[in-house]
């Protein structure tokens, strides 16, 4: 499973659409098993969870308290399409800390 998070922009075709960051948390918890690529606009407005940089963040979070958890999140690649340069640099930074594999 692919997953979009961009409030503005359409998913290209194979990918899920998530329009808010609380929606990708939610398939994230639920569903993190299947989940091959995580693509990652930044500014995603106040409401309905905020930015973005709030998932590779609770992701972390999970992967601390759940070893189990964390080794699926390993298996994950992650892209940034947004066009903030400094909130790609924030969430990288994350990515890079755990070890997490970057696509670009």
């Amino acid at each position: 499973m692919k997953i979009w998070v961009d409030d503005i922009r359409p998913a290209p075709e194979g990918y899920i659409w998530c329009q808010c960051t609380n929606h990708a948390l939610r398939l994230l918890r639920n569903k993190i098993s299947e989940v091959e690529l995580i693509d990652l606009d930044h500014d995603m407005g106040d409401t309905f969870g905020g930015d973005a940089i709030k998932i590779p963040q609770e992701l972390e979070r999970l992967s601390y308290r759940d070893a189990d958890f964390a080794e699926k999140v390993k298996n994950i690649k992650f892209r940034f399409h947004s066009a903030n340069p400094v909130g790609v640099a924030n969430m990288r930074a994350i990515i890079e800390k755990n070890g997490w594999k970057e696509i670009r």
